[in-house]
């Protein structure tokens, strides 16, 4: 009963996402935005995708019961998703699941990203690993932290060079180091 809705809140919050994103996508090019990073797009949503269906795959043919820690990795779960929520909202239109940069746009320096530039990213590697591990699915747990990090070396170098060609990105301030 926990795994069905778990996954299916799952499976409705990134629908969700994946809508507020397209809207943000629309928001963002009518203001001039460009996207970067188009090639690898793909097959993050089909490792995303892959995600899901691996570890519903997993959970109905292994039948496994709760691990003996579910309530801990639920209740870690569960504060991922205020932190998500957090890092979307600290964005508002500047969000999105593509890279998408607005020429001239200020970095956010808010909520999570005070701390930390890609807190989202940090936040989906977790999940990644602690949602198939409430239901003891450890192959999709480990294949997938495995896949997300491979995806996070292509991804965030782009995001990061997007950022200091077309914003006030750190890398874009003079030295302020005096000889």
């Amino acid at each position: 009963m926990l795994f069905s809705i778990v996954f299916i809140l799952i499976c409705l919050q990134r629908l969700g996402e994946l809508m507020v994103a397209r809207s943000n996508e629309r928001y963002q090019k009518r203001q001039g935005a460009i996207e970067a990073g188009q090639g690898h797009y793909p097959l993050m949503v089909i490792m995303h995708t892959l995600f899901l269906c691996s570890l519903l795959f997993e959970y109905l043919w292994l039948k496994p019961p709760l691990s003996p820690l579910w309530p801990y990795l639920l209740i870690a779960f569960i504060t991922l998703q205020f932190a998500r929520v957090w890092a979307i909202q600290s964005l508002g239109r500047f969000w999105n699941t593509k890279i998408i940069i607005l020429p001239g746009a200020k970095l956010v320096k808010q909520g999570p990203y005070k701390w930390m530039p890609h807190p989202n990213y940090a936040i989906v590697a977790l999940e990644i690993a602690i949602i198939p591990l409430i239901f003891q699915a450890y192959f999709t747990a480990i294949i997938f932290t495995f896949l997300n990090y491979g995806m996070m070396l292509i991804r965030i170098p782009i995001e990061e060079e997007a950022l200091s060609q077309y914003s006030n990105h750190p890398s874009n301030e003079p030295d302020k180091i005096s000889s």
